[in-house]
């Protein structure tokens, strides 16, 4: 796309915070009258989204393109540059030859001020899709769940916004520029923040650092920070911890929970996941507006901000790789899982997470000797498919430890028979990268994998 340096100008009628009349929720401004100003319109923002009219915002629903409209007037409103026409960018997925889901990604930018930082980029973003809707018979009488998905992730979304009015209305201070964008159809393997990368946004070698916000509600049980390790953007989280904050993030080794900055790794982006981590209400009709704490995602949209100015300013190169990998042997006529037409399934799905809870996670042995020393990280396993389904290829491309290593390459290696990947109607060999997660739970509990401190 080159240096962003032309608005996309579009007319019509702002859909932000005045869509909260049409789609009353749960909030209520006479109850609010003691909030702040930002309480109050992360409140607004939830409730629209949560809306029982957008039926829980299923990939490639009414419900997800209302709420992308929303997210489009409400970031116009607050003075970001929009780059796409307010129905969103659209995209499609082909799931089947017969089935073709299409989704939007909408998003935007601030102007950065410094002439030799301005054209490159922070990306901050939030995935505005949900599950859906469960109909179910109850008693004799068929009724319909709704997953509202208040936390996951209305609660990123709202923050997103609220985070793009504050660096809107402070731009002047900003030195990179900054990218503001919800993710569509991020339940279908991340499939809005795919396309961004590889289809739409040519620039992607200048962004510099991913901001993710996803699932930012119950920060009474923890606010976490996940770098995947890397060195550049701890250092950064670390610097903040000297100055004045509302709350600070604890930085997690473990991935709280896979999400959109996985896309950005792929490219080799640097990437940072702000979560309240995991929670009871999870995927569930449960998750609604009741269980979000707002005063504490007020605290943390602070904190972010500031981390946000700091990513924005530093003058250090933010790299991807800090350490020595394991390189992938150099191999020919390899297409990568997310170029492939058709991609590879395995056990009927095409979800990558499928294959690790129903293969990997299944037959993953912890090594005793790394329970007994307290070793534990995620392992970036890349492999092959190849044309006849097998796996091959299995090689470490990012290292915890040699035991660790070594069993979560055992355990791919053993996989059974794909259904290979096809591109323009051919069966290729694919290449995909997944984490395999070892994770110790604390004293006398057992971890996922069932062993004993």
């Amino acid at each position: 796309m080159g240096a962003i340096r032309i608005a996309a100008v579009f007319l019509g009628l702002s859909v932000c915070l005045s869509s909260g009349a049409q789609y009353a929720g749960i909030y209520d401004e006479y109850s609010g009258l003691y909030d702040s100003e930002t309480v109050a319109s992360l409140k607004k923002h939830v409730s629209y989204i949560t809306s029982a009219a957008f039926e829980g915002r299923k990939a490639g629903s009414e419900g997800e393109k209302a709420v992308a409209e929303y997210v489009y007037g409400c970031l116009k409103d607050y003075g970001v540059e929009m780059l796409v026409p307010e129905e969103g960018e659209l995209f499609g997925i082909s799931r089947t030859p017969e089935d073709t889901l299409v989704s939007r990604n909408v998003y935007g930018f601030v102007q950065g001020y410094d002439p030799e930082l301005k054209d490159r980029y922070i990306v901050v973003g939030a995935r505005m899709d949900n599950l859906g809707t469960n109909p179910m018979t109850v008693d004799g009488r068929q009724v319909t769940q709704v997953y509202t998905g208040a936390n996951g992730n209305a609660s990123g979304v709202a923050m997103m916004l609220e985070l793009a009015r504050m660096v809107s209305t402070n731009s002047l201070i900003f030195r990179r520029s900054v990218i503001f964008i919800g993710f569509g159809a991020s339940s279908e393997t991340y499939a809005g923040a795919w396309y961004f990368l590889n289809r739409s946004f040519t620039d992607a070698d200048l962004i510099d650092a991913m901001v993710n916000l996803d699932m930012l509600g119950t920060g009474g049980d923890g606010f976490y920070a996940y770098t995947a390790s890397n060195t550049d953007l701890n250092s950064i989280l670390s610097s903040l911890s000297g100055k004045l904050q509302p709350v600070y993030p604890e930085l997690r080794a473990d991935e709280q929970y896979p999400s959109d900055h996985r896309a950005f790794y792929a490219k080799e982006i640097p990437a940072v996941h702000f979560t309240t981590g995991k929670y009871p209400e999870h995927d569930t009709p449960r998750d609604t507006y009741e269980i979000l704490d707002f005063g504490m995602m007020e605290r943390e949209l602070e904190y972010i901000y500031s981390f946000v100015a700091e990513l924005s300013n530093t003058d250090r190169d933010i790299t991807f790789r800090n350490e020595p990998v394991v390189k992938k042997p150099a191999r020919e006529n390899v297409v990568a899982y997310y170029d492939c037409d058709y991609r590879p399934v395995f056990l009927n799905s095409t979800d990558p997470r499928q294959f690790l809870e129903k293969w990997v996670y299944q037959y993953l042995r912890y090594p005793p000797e790394a329970v007994m020393n307290g070793i534990q990280g995620t392992v970036q396993v890349n492999f092959v498919i190849g044309q006849d389904g097998k796996v091959r290829d299995v090689t470490v491309v990012k290292s915890v430890d040699p035991l660790l290593d070594e069993e979560a390459v055992r355990v791919v290696s053993a996989s059974p028979k794909w259904r290979p990947g096809r591109l323009r109607g051919e069966k290729v060999s694919t290449s995909m990268t997944i984490p395999v997660e070892f994770r110790l739970e604390r004293k006398s509990e057992r971890n996922k994998f069932g062993i004993k401190k």
